[in-house]
């Protein structure tokens, strides 16, 4: 897992802001369990890196403040150009996607909303019963995203759960994204109920189109306007730029540029990207994902080239054990833990999920990890793959592919506290690769396995809006290769 924190060192918080580092970038990402601090040169190289745990529960400049302090020697006497940030504290944007077919706008809903760093909750789809909407009250969601109908399509139902939702007590921001036809009324009923609402373009304006950027903008502005307070990061705001977006959307920018590279720079090719966390197990893929044999059918919607999907029950600390249950259902995973002694391994399971901060010090400890890390990227990525299914027609057995082929892609980066200090990531990485027995399962078949140990993908994300180029060069020189034992 993660290194240890900093320890304190007493104050001088305005090292990064007046003293700080002249012709430099400063990115900060106050994660989950730590807030990161990296200091990048004009030329792509890392001037200092720090970390400390995150204190969104009380304050959370109080780790910031001991992540810069860490940093203090390295940037005396200098001034930062830029100081940006981004977040994930307190688990991201917990949101429900509300749309009309399940397999079809809900569907679109749902992506929109994991590709803006988000982590859906709960997707509803149809007329919103009470019962859905009292449903809607408990989950308590940082925002809604809510779309239905294809441009000149169905307004009936869009327009019936913007009246449900007019009667909610929780007062969460509201992204329209349906029925062109009827977005001003859609806005016009919530508005008049006292509702905050972003009107973005359809999320599906025709059917089998998905055009999902809009709702991002509207979801990363929410983010950027509400959520930043609700979750106690306003006062952050004093001490940096800008905090600019969800964490996730930045490591997804990153994944993107590496895939396709910028201004002669070529890219890797198609890409996945694993950050494996303490809470959710998240899958960045870059590519397009199309299926390799002309004579099998894509079935459901189109495949967005950049897309991600978190994995909430597979966080390697707060749901350690929830990974151990479920390993148990799958040989590839399950094979895993039977070195270990039954007894032990519970025991040892139940402390890291009960303690999510413990750092594993015996190599006994690190394996459980690494085993943890290597069943969450097996789960993860069954999940997030695409898949084979055979249909018999009167010619006989045939295959359709739902969701994307990713055979063909070979780099895989690690990202994340398990990789960054640990030292069995080719080994944990190794749970992407396609499995003989799992040939419907579309997983790459010839990986290459890269890590980010300086943690700097999420600084190059937010690099990517400032300085492509940069960017990449960033990325370039620091994200490595390992082997896969």
């Amino acid at each position: 897992m993660e290194s240890d924190p900093p320890g304190d060192i007493p104050g001088r918080i305005i090292a990064i802001k007046v003293l700080g580092m002249k012709g430099y970038y400063c990115f900060i990402d106050f994660g989950s369990t730590y807030t990161k601090v990296c200091v990048i040169s004009l030329d792509g190289q890392i001037v200092a890196w720090s970390q400390a745990s995150t204190t969104v529960l009380t304050d959370i400049t109080i780790g910031l403040e001991k992540a810069l302090d860490n940093l203090y020697p390295s940037i005396a006497l200098k001034e930062c150009q830029v100081v940006r940030a981004t977040s994930s504290a307190a688990g991201g944007l917990r949101m429900a996607a509300i749309g009309l077919v399940p397999t079809l706008t809900a569907e679109a809903a749902n992506r929109a909303a994991l590709g803006a760093g988000a982590k859906v909750s709960q997707v509803f789809s149809f007329r919103l019963t009470e019962s859905e909407t009292r449903r809607l009250e408990e989950i308590c969601p940082d925002i809604i995203l809510l779309a239905g109908g294809t441009d000149g399509g169905n307004s009936e139902v869009i327009i019936h759960n913007a009246k449900r939702l007019a009667t909610l007590e929780v007062q969460c921001p509201i992204v329209a994204a349906g029925n062109k036809e009827v977005a001003e009324e859609v806005k016009a009923i919530l508005t008049a109920a006292g509702r905050r609402v972003y009107v973005a373009e359809n999320v599906m304006p025709e059917i089998g189109k998905l055009a999902v950027e809009s709702a991002r903008e509207s979801i990363r502005e929410v983010f950027l306007e509400h959520i930043i307070q609700a979750k106690g990061l306003d006062k952050a705001k004093t001490l940096v730029d800008e905090i600019i977006m969800p964490t996730p959307m930045a490591v997804l920018k990153a994944a993107t540029l590496l895939a396709e590279g910028t201004c002669g720079q070529k890219g890797m090719g198609e890409v996945i990207v694993v950050d494996v966390g303490g809470a959710t197990t998240d899958i960045h893929s870059a590519a397009q994902g199309n299926p390799v044999d002309p004579f099998i059918l894509l079935k459901g919607l189109p495949e967005p080239f950049a897309k991600r999907t978190v994995e909430g029950d597979l966080g390697i600390r707060v749901n350690a054990l929830a990974i151990l249950r479920l390993a148990r259902n799958l040989p590839a995973a399950a094979t895993l833990f039977a070195k270990y002694d039954p007894d032990w391994l519970e025991q040892r399971i139940n402390y890291i999920a009960a303690n999510i901060e413990t750092i594993s010090r015996e190599d006994k400890e690190k394996n459980v990890d690494s085993d943890l890390a290597r069943a969450a990227v097996i789960m993860a990525m069954n999940r997030h793959a695409g898949h084979l299914e055979t249909i018999y027609t009167v010619s006989g057995p045939a295959h359709i592919q739902i969701g994307k082929d990713l055979t063909r892609v070979r780099p895989i980066i690690g990202t994340g506290g398990i990789f960054a200090h640990g030292d069995r990531q080719g080994y944990i990485l190794e749970g992407a690769k396609g499995l003989g027995e799992e040939f419907l399962l579309l997983k790459p078949k010839q990986p290459e396995y890269f890590i980010d140990r300086n943690y700097i993908l999420f600084a190059a994300g937010l690099l990517s809006e400032l300085d492509a180029k940069l960017a990449w060069a960033l990325m370039n020189r620091y994200v490595e290769r390992v082997e896969a034992v």
